[in-house]
């Protein structure tokens, strides 16, 4: 088992370039003290990225009717969920949000669509959509679309696109245990052909959906080797309707060690708040202190976030330096 000695020098290896391995993550896990590994990933994300904090929001911009079987998801049309169901939305509504937290300093603005993917008519409205954001809006745009092809992925970078999010969701290992009408090998085809495109990738997923402690290590390095710079990480909401409804909450102590194996495994990579945050809102202090350098704010998908505004002064009270 690894010393508080041992540890310590990890650090400074880390802080010098050094990259762990998945045996040396694993040890980490075992490390009694749990306090010096959330400092272990602090000082880490203090050297990297100093304190800066990078704000994103979404818009559920096409919502329900889901062919795929994603055992977490209510927008899926096999689980009897009561998520609201509309087509791709207007121009107005999406640069109206976009506007509203530009002023707030939130740093990126996305269309997220549910389905596997987009018709290339859809597409098509999407580039529109973002080109009149452009014109109006000063703030970096993302998208997540699902698995759109390599043309497509193009045609929005083209439109001013400059991230694109595809989460990866779970370790692969786990992943056909929750869907089984795509493959995590489909996710990564669709990331490599975004990066080719020139876009920025945006990759995590959801904690809570019956992993194991080592797989959620395996997660973190899958995200390492797609080379994804912004990690999401949810907390499972486990919704009425979906087959992970009744599913045990982590316990607060797995929540932090995830952040922070998060951080320590991928050193340089924005590690973001995403959902539910509200599962966390008695020890926020202490999970902002295990790494995070990033969050998913205002209004989410299908729950409801916090409002962009409170986030701002919480960041700003712990000494946060917001980014755009």
């Amino acid at each position: 088992m690894m010393t508080a000695q041992d540890v310590a020098a990890l650090k400074e290896r880390i802080l010098n370039g050094y990259l762990v391995t998945s045996e040396e993550a694993l040890e980490l896990l075992k490390v009694e003290d749990k306090e010096q590994l959330y400092q272990m990933a602090d000082d880490i994300r203090r050297h990297f990225l100093k304190n800066d904090f990078e704000m994103c929001s979404i818009i559920n911009a096409r919502s329900g009717r889901c062919p795929e079987d994603c055992k977490w998801c209510s927008q899926s049309a096999l689980h009897d969920t009561n998520v609201e169901v509309y087509p791709l939305i207007a121009s107005p509504v999406a640069v109206a949000q976009a506007r509203d937290n530009a002023k707030y300093g939130v740093a990126k603005f996305s269309l997220v669509t549910s389905g596997r993917t987009l018709s290339q008519t859809d597409v098509d409205k999407s580039c529109q959509i973002y080109n009149d954001i452009r014109k109006e809006v000063d703030i970096h745009l993302c998208a997540s679309m699902g698995l759109l092809n390599k043309k497509q992925l193009q045609q929005l970078a083209d439109a001013g696109v400059e991230h694109y999010h595809c989460n990866l969701e779970t370790a692969p290992s786990h992943f056909k245990n929750l869907c089984t009408t795509h493959t995590i090998e489909e996710k990564k085809q669709t990331i490599q052909w975004a990066k080719e495109a020139g876009l920025g990738i945006c990759s995590g997923g959801i904690i809570g959906m019956g992993e194991s402690e080592a797989q959620r290590i395996e997660f973190a390095f899958a995200l390492r080797e797609i080379g994804a710079e912004s990690i999401p990480v949810n907390l499972l909401n486990p919704i009425e309707g979906t087959p992970m409804h009744g599913t045990a909450k982590l316990s607060d102590e797995e929540i932090l060690t995830t952040f922070a194996m998060f951080r320590i495994i991928n050193p340089t990579a924005k590690i973001r708040f995403a959902a539910g945050r509200a599962d966390i809102s008695h020890m926020m202090e202490k999970a902002l202190k295990c790494g995070m350098s990033a969050a998913l704010v205002g209004d989410l998908l299908t729950t409801l976030g916090s409002s962009v505004s409170e986030d701002v002064k919480m960041l700003t009270d712990q000494g946060y330096d917001i980014v755009k």
